[in-house]
């Protein structure tokens, strides 16, 4: 059975934000995940985790100015220095929240581009290394261009390649069903052709991006289908609650 991770970002905002672990513990999810930790103290985090006895599955390097519109820095050259920056606070709260993988974000930018490609690849290498040194994984997310206009990782052969390409046994997919759905369907297949890289599954409602019960995938399948595959990795849950988080649980409970 799927190990779960509440993404608190999206799921149980009906609380305020270190309060959302105690609310997705007492709601049966082991793990949780998020997009950021950096507007709070790392301890603080820290602590909510072990009073709850919850993992840390996940979160994503600084991205840059994600209120002006920027959604990492991976692809954009001349911001190297502050992305080097970056990764070393992120370990800060790597170390503090016990956390196995971190997610480094593209950014915008010009796939075709060469020195943004180069950008790009420098970056995953990098990150990658340093992340190896203190033992942690580093994830790659392709995203649909509708969700994120203009982001650079937007196929997933372009993650696949790049990843069998650099060859390092830290460097990995994050495997978001809800994007991979938008951007090239195909999901049963593409499971179990990319679960060898793969380090990390989110999933959601498609289209809607709600919960994972129902539209255009057969989520009992895609789940049964991870077990088949041996994936022993959580499941972020990554979505938008239709009608609140707690009455939106249904679909959780024969999981938890």
């Amino acid at each position: 059975m799927p190990r779960f991770a509440a993404n608190l970002s999206m799921m149980f905002t009906e609380w305020a934000f270190l309060d959302r672990f105690d609310a997705a513990a007492e709601a049966g999810f082991p793990a949780v995940e998020y997009l950021f930790p950096y507007a709070f103290a790392a301890d603080a985090i820290a602590e909510r985790l072990t009073r709850n006895g919850l993992t840390q599955a996940l979160f994503n390097l600084p991205p840059g100015n994600w209120e002006a519109g920027e959604r990492g820095l991976g692809c954009l050259p001349g911001r190297f220095g502050e992305l080097q920056a970056g990764v070393a606070k992120a370990l800060d709260y790597a170390q503090a929240t016990g956390v196995e993988r971190l997610h480094l974000m593209s950014g915008v930018g010009d796939p075709s581009d060469p020195a943004t490609v180069a950008a790009y690849r420098k970056a995953v290498l990098w990150t990658a290394e340093r992340l190896a040194e203190a033992g942690l994984d580093l994830v790659l997310e392709p995203i649909n261009n509708r969700t994120m206009p203009g982001y650079f990782l937007n196929t997933f052969p372009f993650a696949e390649n790049l990843i069998k390409e650099l060859g390092m046994p830290n460097l990995k997919l994050q495997f978001d069903v809800f994007h991979r759905q938008i951007l090239h369907g195909d999901m049963t297949m593409a499971l179990r052709a990319l679960m060898p890289i793969t380090g990390h599954v989110q999933v959601a409602g498609v289209p809607s991006r709600h919960e994972p019960d129902g539209e255009e995938l057969n989520y009992p399948f895609l789940f049964e289908e991870l077990d088949r595959l041996g994936y022993a990795g959580f499941v972020g849950c990554e979505y938008n609650p239709r009608a609140g988080t707690l009455a939106g649980l249904g679909w959780y409970q024969q999981y938890r």
